[in-house]
């Protein structure tokens, strides 16, 4: 009986934590990666850079989304896009400053 608690307590564990999207929160700075997803109802975009970190970014009144040197809106943004986005970190968020889709 204990062994078969113990395999449901892992079991649990185990899709609990494959279940969840692991995001990553890096230092500020300037980082070049794809879109793997784009939530456009949370105005949310998942950025895997270049150095497989997966950041997740809620954008803001005041982030700043270009492309080709011009202010865009934010439905141009599309998964398996490149783009350049500046972070900056906030406790274990990072709000997006800015982001330039390079493609």
């Amino acid at each position: 009986m204990k062994n078969l608690k113990a395999l449901s307590y892992a079991l649990i564990a185990f899709v609990v934590l494959s279940c969840n999207d692991s995001t990553d929160v890096v230092e500020s700075g300037t980082y070049e990666g794809t879109i793997m997803k784009v939530e456009a109802d949370k105005s949310e975009i998942y950025v895997q850079t270049e150095d497989d970190k997966t950041l997740e970014l809620y954008f803001t009144d005041e982030t700043e989304l270009t492309q080709n040197g011009e202010k865009v809106e934010f439905s141009v943004l599309k998964k398996d896009q490149k783009v350049e986005v500046e972070v900056e970190k906030v406790g274990k968020r990072l709000d997006p400053l800015s982001v330039k889709v390079l493609e």
